[in-house]
């Protein structure tokens, strides 16, 4: 006798049916294999990522350029002489009493050259540069300017407080230069007076 049977909460079973002989009678036996049952636990992995609420974050400001040291030379104007200056002389050459004049002009426009900072004022000249003279704005004693050629260009003469004269000849932008020197060395008379000023304690 064979018998099939499969229960329906457990995975499906195979049935195999074998003939036993016995000597006085037949018997059918049925031989139940079935396949254990696995059991397998399901882990899911959870990644949380929290930031502290007390931290805020904070963006990093660009970074600021250093601050510029007081004694950091600075260049108020450097050039020669207007070429106003060589083109008028140039032109009144080709007359033998003006011929000198012209000479002059010439080496000044290729020889000479003003320099004026916010630490000193610089005169340079010869072929190769190698004639230079220095001098602060506290020696400066008092400047004064003399037009050329209706206010194109001019002359600037420096006075300096041993009673030197210092001859600018044909300076574009005198005025401006001028009072450059004059504020420059106000500022310098003050910074000397306030630092010989005993403090009180």
């Amino acid at each position: 006798m064979a018998c099939n049977s499969t229960p329906l909460l457990s995975p499906p079973k195979t049935t195999t049916v074998a003939t036993v002989h016995h000597p006085h009678h037949h018997r059918l036996q049925p031989i139940f294999h079935t396949k254990p049952t696995l059991h397998r636990k399901l882990t899911t992995k959870l990644h949380v990522s929290s930031s502290p609420t007390n931290n805020p974050t904070t963006t990093p400001s660009p970074t600021q350029p250093p601050p510029q040291k007081p004694n950091q030379e600075t260049v108020f104007f450097d050039g020669g002489a207007h070429y106003g200056d060589l083109v008028a002389n140039l032109f009144l050459g080709f007359t033998l009493v003006w011929l000198p004049l012209t000479l002059a002009a010439v080496s000044r426009a290729l020889y000479l050259r003003y320099r004026f900072t916010n630490l000193r004022v610089t005169v340079i000249s010869g072929l190769t540069g190698e004639d230079r003279s220095d001098f602060s704005y506290s020696v400066i004693k008092d400047v004064q300017v003399v037009p050329r050629f209706i206010g194109e260009w001019g002359d600037i003469v420096i006075t300096l407080k041993d009673g030197t004269k210092v001859d600018l000849r044909s300076v574009p932008k005198f005025r401006e230069i001028a009072k450059y020197c004059l504020s420059i060395r106000d500022k310098s008379s003050q910074n000397l007076n306030q630092s010989r000023t005993p403090k009180a304690f």
